[in-house]
């Protein structure tokens, strides 16, 4: 039987994923999810949506956009279930950004102390307000760089 036939319709998986109908929508619109139609054009999803979509909120939760999602989304088999192998294939790929963010964190709540403390707020020597800044030896605007 086609899954437009026995699939989840809309507001049953926005009920079990905890979301708007809305926010269905528009993560089809963003290729991250697929539905099939019916004759009547009503959207049917397969079960499997509802891990999916978990995998997706919990992915924005900690910060990875929804471009990154789909982009890693995409290197998953399809054409079959997705098994505990490929869940684990797609934290390894978030675990190295997840990481350094992690360390970003740290740093920045280590320096917060002094930073607040010193009250400088200088654009110039501030590690929090201005990290890095290559480009202020080179004078005032915008500059490019090859």
């Amino acid at each position: 039987m086609p899954l437009a036939a026995t699939g989840l319709g809309v507001g049953e998986v926005a009920r079990r994923a905890g979301v708007p109908i809305s926010t269905l929508h528009f993560y089809e619109a963003q290729g991250l999810i697929e539905s099939e139609r019916t004759s009547g054009n009503q959207r049917r999803y397969h079960r499997s949506v509802l891990r999916l979509i978990a995998v997706i909120k919990v992915a924005q939760r900690v910060g990875i956009p929804l471009g990154q999602i789909r982009e890693n989304l995409s290197h998953l088999p399809s054409g079959h279930l997705r098994n505990a192998a490929d869940w684990s294939a797609l934290s390894t790929d978030w675990r190295e950004e997840l990481d350094q963010r992690i360390a970003l964190l740290v740093r920045l709540r280590d320096q917060l102390d002094s930073c607040i403390g010193c009250g400088c707020l200088s654009l110039t020597d501030c590690p929090l307000r201005n990290p890095s800044d290559v480009a202020a030896g080179f004078g005032s605007g915008a500059r490019a760089f090859d």
